[in-house]
């Protein structure tokens, strides 16, 4: 399926003096899905850029009595990804030419119609898309070492030991852990500790497919199999041959397809979706869950067989809070990591930050703090990240009071329990559809909730 330009919404920062040109360049893009923000001098400019990441820049050439050539460079040297379109309403050649040696991307005259205003931005919308995709698989065909992973803390650090130990078998892994652990990162590099690391490491993401949808992912299909399989298509253990398969979330998967994934771990063996030729495949398994699956048996929701064939060995990720002691070393990878990846000038964590770090529960785990730190390191505008620069300071709670998540048992209300779980769940999971699957509710109870407790 083709991307279609409100997926994913890009951001658009314009630039211009003119009140008038700022409110219809804006309604024209936010018509086609753009999340748009403006500003109306070049210091409104620098400080947009320095609190939030954009994709496109549309900068007008005379801002007043200030000159665009002229913050165009500081913008690049700032978000050196992002791409320039030069407006202005004089058509000099020069200009152009002088903007594009400065580094803009294109050169827009006004005024403009709203078709060519939007080619324009489409154009760079999909060269920032090509662009990150080449990042992408440079990134994974770098990949060819296992990510770092160590332990401070001594229950991590035996469930390491245990899962290298894992890796140099072809035994099926069963990992479990709350949301957010970390449980994929531990699944790949299981892979990148066996023997099969040279092959493919394919991941099936349970709960976003239907029943129908989920076989065809795993087995494919042959055209013609049901309305829409327009062509024939290998599943994803057919990409994982020589490999591993990694099921996430696996204790979402349909009742009604366990008979088959049973069949499938116990002999290698599947046909593809309209196909009736038996097909064998030599795949490592390795699926993960934060759910209770003997709690999912008991409830007649997992198949009791299929429990046992997975649970051959099994690895629980401890929580983040569990493991305090690995905070600061986490977060300090990441740190490198965000840094490199959005150019930001942030280098290190103020004390304050490192104790707010510490005293905070997480309860949405290394996924929480993966997303904090990154908020912090678009925030903040020098080379020290600070308590402020934290979700917590901008929710208005004090490290000491962002560690007292209630839990079941403790002297709490029923409605602070529910908002603590709901704010953990929501911490740990990428839409709003995912967390209200995971809680048993729909979206727009979930909606409701979230308004209800303030929860964003």
């Amino acid at each position: 399926m083709s991307e279609t330009i409100n997926s994913p919404r890009e951001r658009i920062l314009l630039v211009d003096d003119d009140a008038t040109v700022l409110r219809n360049f804006r309604l024209c893009l936010e018509d086609e899905g753009y999340q748009v923000n403006t500003a109306p001098n070049t210091s409104s400019a620098l400080a947009a850029v320095a609190r939030s990441v954009f994709d496109v820049c549309i900068l007008d050439l005379h801002i007043g009595e200030e000159f665009g050539l002229d913050l165009l460079p500081q913008l690049r040297a700032a978000a050196p990804w992002m791409r320039i379109i030069m407006a202005t309403a004089e058509s000099d050649a020069a200009i152009a030419v002088s903007a594009m040696r400065a580094g803009a991307a294109d050169y827009l005259i006004k005024p403009c119609e709203p078709e060519k205003l939007l080619h324009a931005v489409a154009q760079q919308v999909q060269a920032r898309r090509l662009e990150r995709r080449i990042e992408e698989l440079e990134s994974s065909r770098a990949e060819t070492v296992p990510e770092q992973l160590d332990s401070a803390n001594p229950v991590m650090g035996r469930l390491l030991e245990m899962a290298r130990q894992a890796a140099e078998t072809d035994a099926t892994v069963l990992i479990l852990g709350e949301s957010g652990t970390g449980k994929n990162v531990l699944a790949r590099n299981i892979h990148l500790w066996s023997m099969r690391r040279k092959a493919g490491f394919a991941t099936v993401n349970c709960p976003s497919l239907s029943a129908e949808l989920l076989e065809s992912e795993l087995f494919g299909h042959v055209k013609g199999a049901f309305t829409g399989a327009h062509d024939h298509r290998q599943g994803r253990v057919q990409v994982a041959e020589g490999g591993t398969l990694f099921l996430d979330e696996i204790g979402e998967f349909p009742l009604s397809l366990q008979p088959k994934f049973l069949r499938f771990l116990q002999d290698r063996e599947y046909e593809r979706v309209g196909d009736p030729r038996t097909r064998t495949a030599d795949v490592r398994l390795i699926a993960a869950t934060n759910r209770d699956l003997a709690a999912a048996v008991a409830e007649g929701t997992f198949r009791n067989d299929l429990y046992y064939r997975l649970n051959v060995i099994a690895l629980t990720v401890p929580a983040l809070r569990e493991r305090p002691e690995d905070i600061p070393a986490i977060a300090d990878r990441l740190l490198a990591s965000l840094v490199a990846r959005y150019r930001r000038p942030a280098r290190r964590f103020a004390e304050s930050a490192r104790n707010a770090m510490l005293a905070y529960s997480w309860p949405g785990n290394v996924r929480e703090l993966a997303n904090a730190i990154e908020r912090a390191v678009i925030l903040c505008a020098g080379e020290e990240i600070a308590y402020e620069h934290l979700p917590f300071a901008a929710a208005g709670v004090t490290a000491s009071l962002a560690s007292a998540t209630p839990r079941a048992g403790d002297p709490v209300t029923i409605e602070q329990l529910e908002r603590a779980h709901i704010e953990a769940v929501l911490g740990a999971t990428p839409t709003l559809d995912v967390a209200a699957r995971q809680l048993g509710i729909d979206a727009s109870t979930l909606y409701r909730k979230r308004k209800a407790y303030g929860l964003g």
